[in-house]
């Protein structure tokens, strides 16, 4: 029983590493939250010599899922208007009307 805890802590904690590095906000504590769930599962159920790996899965999944929250809470994301872009397109507007004014007059 120990060992399925532990391979169900070491893939979620693999999970949590990837979603650290996602932008999904705080939807990566949820694999963070299994995998310290299973973690403390199998850190109880392992005797002294057992205990080296779930720690440092533990810690992997700790630092994780400070990692996520610190994300979350640390870093803004703003939507900064492309100004140069606009002026580019509105310029092309103008510059197509103007192509088109003059096939119409060459039409005529």
């Amino acid at each position: 029983m120990r060992r399925f805890f532990l391979i169900i802590t070491a893939i979620f904690t693999i999970l949590s590493i990837v979603f650290v590095f996602l932008p999904l906000g705080t939807l990566g504590l949820l694999p963070v939250g299994v995998a310290l769930l299973f973690g403390f599962i199998t850190y109880k159920k392992s005797n002294f010599l057992q205990k080296k790996l779930v720690k440092l899965l533990l810690i992997i999944c700790g630092l994780a899922s400070i990692s996520i929250i610190g994300k979350e809470f640390l870093i803004k994301d703003v939507v900064e208007k492309d100004v140069q872009f606009e002026n580019t397109k509105i310029e092309s507007k103008e510059e197509d009307k103007k192509d088109l004014e003059e096939l119409e007059n060459d039409l005529e």
